[in-house]
């Protein structure tokens, strides 16, 4: 069985669809899935050149199969899909050994929310229509050219639900090494293993060489099989046809060294052919060389992953009702504002993890938790510790989270067990065990049995007992003082083991005064028994330096970097007021600016409206707008933001706008521009186009968005109608490059044609010049900057 295989022998994948195709005639505009009917006999033959060359798989031509995409296609998603299968398994009965064929499912085409429309059950239910089409046909499926995170976890889940086929999962990273909306490796592994794929890797956007750090990034941390797909190197525009130059002899060598590495599939993306295969079917021949990574506790978000490994984790409490009337009734009014704006004020002060709990009496818990999750990940990129007695809203929220989160909690119930486990389980939850059955034991000797219980009922699920952090129960030391020692003793015991643990530390000082000095107290013992995740008020700037010194002690904090930036313009004065109250942060003084610096829509138009009490509409542009978004955009030239929060930064500020010009008069109010886009002709790939309009019109330019495959003229008679002052056209297909060079040179036939700005994936600054662009626009960011020069 392929499963059998999987990580114990080096297996080969075939090479690229898309090059072979354009040999036999595709052209910009055709559906290269409907060759699956039209050109049978090609198809047969393509996938049987790959076999010949050695491939162990050869992927069906369903790469753009999602009804979204299909939708413009004169056949049935069913047609089409059934016979790219049939074409693969004709070529497989003429081999006389075994091969495999894999059902290649690529994105849906659509940005998920909150960066697009497309909702997470929308996305599921795009690639459910194409499992249950496929699954009883082919041996596998394999998720490609990812470049979403979430995404990835929804076409997980669709074929996990749906049959019980092996998962190959990969995923495209740019050259500074992260996804196209800010996932890193690290998270990439650890949220696609959570979910339980069989095979995980990456493949397109770049060339063996490029890939090589994040292969071994991957390598580093992986414990599941890794394939790689790497492009024929960088693409080129030659003769106005797309070119790669590695020849097959320089991919062998690639090849060799990524077994040698530890990769367990070698196969090949744009612009390698059957040789390529051959020369990776001869490096295989050398053997298996791939190792589990040791097993590490680590949570995630989106783009940010947190691991459990000697230093101390601080999880935020603040987000829990319970004692809290504030919070208790904003929840009750459905009023989140106080929800996000507590969120960052954590996040801000230093937590790294932040739990969240919505449990109020009269409320749809898993409704508002599954809203708040969302409206969280939204504005903040910390991973999230979910907390609630009810599986229900665990499930659910567990769904929709963006990453891996953790689990609050199990224990040792039977029955809890039973109903939270399944959870932590299929969305690859790492769950809490609170120490403790029908009461809390006294003894550390019998929390330690029952975490012992926990840790043994997960392994029955799968779970591994890294994935079970255990809580050994903080007691109050006013009414069970002796007890505050076992909960200590037992923390001890379960380091011993090998086991991280959690603590609630504030518990030890209620009912008693000066709580902060027992809170403090209490947690250093704690961290000194070996406590990995406190979970305290991160706002308490005692209770957090307590945390910095511990570290720096302990060696924990190598050179006291992190100590000394919180510490460093700490006086002994203001170190005694702090303990009075709350760490000061940047949320304390929320303002339009701060508010477009993190994307809080809810609260946007409010500030706009307090700014125009002293302003001017158009003095609030120059002074707070535009220094905002500039910061924003610098943030994420310099990575500290991501795509996401671009994009969550890019929609505030229109929020802001509209109020802005609505008390504006009479030329004040005109926005900049116009600005003409448009994916050209034949390129049904608009999601790059769809940012870089958002992020314009942030700015304040009127952007005529023409849409996705525009014939030529079209482009030519929007620039004869709306006289723009810059035209920017988008291009993800190597094949529609030409298009792109068909629509430049017919704009040109015209006088005053305005700058022309190119973008997209296989496009750069030499291609951009070879087909006589203005500009070549790198991302969003890059071709504000550029419209900011043309239009000034």
């Amino acid at each position: 069985m392929l499963q059998e295989k999987l990580g114990k022998q080096v297996l080969v994948f075939d090479g690229a669809m898309g090059t072979q195709l354009q040999n036999i005639g595709l052209q910009a505009g055709d559906i290269p899935e409907e060759y699956n009917i039209t050109r049978k006999a090609d198809m047969v033959k393509i996938h049987t050149s790959y076999l010949d060359a050695g491939a162990d798989f050869i992927t069906t031509n369903t790469f753009g199969c999602s009804p979204y995409k299909m939708a413009d296609s004169s056949y049935a998603l069913k047609d089409l899909i059934q016979h790219g299968i049939a074409n693969a398994k004709v070529a497989k009965a003429q081999v006389n050994r075994e091969v495999y064929i894999a059902y290649d499912m690529g994105p849906i085409g659509q940005l998920l929310e909150p960066m697009g429309t497309l909702s997470f059950d929308g996305a599921y239910q795009q690639f459910k229509a194409q499992v249950e089409l496929a699954k009883d046909e082919v041996d596998a499926f394999i998720v490609e050219t990812m470049t979403d995170i979430y995404e990835v976890k929804a076409a997980i889940l669709a074929i996990k639900e749906n049959c019980d086929l092996p998962i190959i999962v990969s995923m495209t990273f740019e050259e500074n090494g992260r996804s196209l909306t800010g996932t890193d490796p690290l998270t990439f592994v650890n949220v696609v293993e959570g979910l339980g794929a069989d095979v995980l890797g990456v493949n397109c956007s770049l060339g063996p060489k490029e890939l090589m750090p994040i292969v071994k990034e991957i390598l580093d941390v992986a414990r599941i099989p890794m394939i790689v797909q790497p492009n024929a190197g960088l693409p080129c525009l030659e003769h106005g046809e797309t070119h790669y130059h590695l020849t097959s002899e320089e991919y062998a060598m690639y090849a060799k060294q990524f077994i040698q590495m530890g990769v367990s599939i070698i196969g090949g993306c744009c612009g390698t052919t059957p040789e390529f295969i051959k020369e990776a079917t001869n490096a295989s021949q050398q053997g298996i060389h791939f190792t589990p990574a040791v097993k590490k506790t680590r949570v995630s978000s989106g783009s940010k992953t947190v691991t459990f490994d000697g230093q101390v984790v601080i999880c935020g409490e603040r987000l829990n009702p319970t004692g809290k009337k504030k919070l208790k009734q904003a929840l009750l009014e459905g009023s989140f504002e106080e929800v996000i704006r507590e969120a960052i004020r954590q996040q801000e002060a230093g937590a790294d993890v932040l739990d969240v709990n919505v449990g109020v009496p009269g409320l749809d818990e898993a409704k508002v938790m599954v809203k708040v999750v969302k409206m969280l990940q939204e504005v903040m990129n910390v991973p999230l510790q979910i907390d609630s007695s009810s599986p229900e809203a665990l499930e659910q929220a567990c769904r929709y989270y963006n990453g891996r989160p953790l689990i609050n909690s199990i224990n040792a119930k039977p029955s809890v067990m039973k109903a939270i486990l399944p959870i932590a389980k299929k969305y690859g939850g790492v769950v809490i065990g609170l120490t403790l059955a029908d009461q809390i034991p006294l003894l550390a000797s019998e929390r330690v049995d029952l975490a012992k219980t926990m840790i043994q009922e997960a392994k029955t699920y799968g779970i591994h007992p890294k994935d079970v952090i255990i809580d050994c129960l903080t007691l109050t030391a006013s009414a069970q003082q002796k007890e505050v020692q076992e909960t200590l003793e037992a923390v001890r015991q379960m380091k011993a083991l090998g086991h991280h643990t959690v603590l609630g530390v504030s518990n030890v000082s209620f009912g008693l005064p000066n709580r902060p000095l027992l809170n403090r107290t209490f947690l250093t013992m704690a961290m000194q028994a070996g406590l990995d995740l406190p979970i305290i008020n991160p706002l308490d700037f005692e209770l957090m330096s307590t945390i910095d010194a511990f570290n720096v002690i302990t060696y924990q904090d190598k050179e006291s970097v992190a100590y000394i930036e919180r510490q460093a313009n700490v006086t002994v004065e203001k170190t005694i007021t702090t303990t009075k109250g709350k760490m000061a942060t940047n949320m304390d003084a929320l303002n339009l600016y701060s508010c477009i610096m993190r994307g809080l829509k809810d609260e946007v138009k409010t500030l706009t409206e307090v700014e125009l009490q002293t302003k001017e509409p158009l003095d609030i542009v120059q002074e707070v707008v535009i220094p905002a978004l500039n910061q924003v955009g610098e943030d994420y030239e310099k990575g500290i933001i991501f795509l996401p929060q671009l994009i969550q930064s890019a929609e505030t500020t229109k929020l802001a706008f509209e109020v802005l010009q609505s008390k504006m008069q009479g030329e004040a109010k005109s926005k900049q521009g116009p600005i003409v886009m448009a994916t050209v002709e034949g390129d049904i790939h608009d999601i790059g186009k769809n940012i870089v309009k958002v992020v314009l019109e942030s700015y304040g330019y009127e952007v005529i968005d023409l849409g996705k495959n525009v014939p030529v003229q079209t482009v030519v008679d929007a620039f004869l109608q709306y006289k723009p002052k810059a035209i920017g056209l988008s291009a993800l297909m190597t094949t529609t490059v030409v298009s792109m060079k068909k629509t430049i040179e017919a704009l040109h036939q015209y006088d005053n044609v305005p700058p022309i700005m190119v973008g997209g994936a296989v496009l750069s600054q030499e291609i951009a010049d070879e087909i006589g662009a203005d500009y070549y626009g790198e991302d969003a960011m890059a071709t504000v900057k550029i419209v900011q020069e043309i239009i000034k």
